[in-house]
């Protein structure tokens, strides 16, 4: 396969510039692996790895290996949260530089400390950020790219465009990824065009035959458009983009008045979110890998441009010949100096 060669596909040192992105609970080992054996490269999700798909984390990155020898990468949740997930989380980013990852994305926190354990091992770290003001505080703490995350994408969608995204992050000195409503490979190449390293993909995948995500789960992203995909609150108490469905309209979107004031307190937010966490991963769980589980699934925009369940290879290299056949190598990275 010739190397598209980007910002992205340097630092993961893949062939295909996408990413197969961390997805509570979609993420199994057989996604993961699939993606990048491909040329992407898959991410793993610890908590999906380990409490909804129940392998010991060490074992569950021995099975991917197995399934391929190409590189793969790491989620880190990195918000304030108790010292004991904070313990865990440090123990997981150890066990997974042990078995040889390094390749990482971090969200929701200040990532310093990743870099600080994984930098001085060839580590790589690219941040997820939703507008300029968190971009800055991830290169702060010494990331080397940045997953630009837009108001399109399923999960914590961001509010600005991927145009508005790459205008304010492009001129930071990193490569920056597009995360955010690619569901086909026009997509992928506008997104590469713009002038993205690459893009990360999250609701495409899941309607692929490696997901262990339920056949109802992904009739619905086949089903669904654009307009179907609706912000609720309920689940972690900041908007989150799901596929709208009679349950989410029984249980409503807005968070109701307590929990509202909850959220606007510096300790009680903390508390409040904690409640939504663990209430959100079992209701997850459920729904998304029980057929007779509620219709509460995430899901992006980008379900306007899935129209089939496919192998996760497939996609992987139907958008890399897509590329390909626009023109001989993806343009020129125009990442401005800052």
């Amino acid at each position: 396969m010739t190397r598209l060669e980007t910002g992205l596909t340097r630092h993961a040192g893949i062939e295909v510039p996408i990413i197969c992105g961390a997805m509570y609970p979609c993420s199994n080992p057989e996604l993961v692996a699939a993606v990048s054996e491909a040329g992407g490269i898959g991410i793993v999700q610890p908590i999906s790895m380990t409490y909804v798909h129940g392998h010991d984390f060490r074992e569950g990155l021995r099975l991917i290996r197995r399934l391929t020898r190409k590189p793969i990468g790491m989620n880190a949740l990195i918000e304030q949260s108790s010292k004991v997930y904070r313990d865990r989380m440090a123990r997981w980013v150890d066990i997974a530089l042990e078995e040889g990852v390094r390749f990482f994305i971090t969200s929701l926190g200040n990532p310093k400390w990743i870099v600080d354990r994984v930098a001085p091992v060839g580590g790589v770290v690219y941040h997820d950020a939703t507008e300029l003001k968190w971009a800055r505080k991830g290169l702060d703490g010494g990331v080397h790219g940045l997953i630009a995350v837009n108001r399109r994408a399923g999960g914590h969608a961001g509010p600005k465009s991927a145009e508005e995204l790459w205008d304010e992050l492009s001129g930071l000195g990193v490569p920056v990824v597009c995360a955010g409503g690619i569901g086909d490979a026009p997509d992928f190449v506008r997104a590469l065009r713009l002038g993205y390293a690459g893009v990360q993909m999250g609701t495409r995948f899941i309607a692929t035959t490696e997901c262990r995500a339920s056949d109802a789960y992904k009739r619905a992203i086949l089903m669904a458009g654009e307009d179907d995909i609706v912000l609720t609150e309920r689940v972690t108490g900041v908007p989150i983009a799901v596929i709208r469905t009679p349950y989410i309209d029984r249980m409503g979107t807005k968070a109701g008045p307590f929990a509202r004031w909850m959220l606007r307190g510096r300790r009680t937010k903390r508390w409040m979110r904690a409640f939504y966490a663990l209430r959100s991963l079992r209701a997850l769980k459920r729904s998304s890998l029980d057929e007779s589980g509620d219709d509460y699934w995430q899901a992006g925009k980008s379900v306007a441009g899935i129209h089939a369940i496919e192998p996760a290879g497939e996609i992987v290299r139907r958008f890399a010949e897509a590329l390909r056949a626009t023109d001989a190598a993806p343009p020129r990275e125009r990442v401005r100096e800052p």
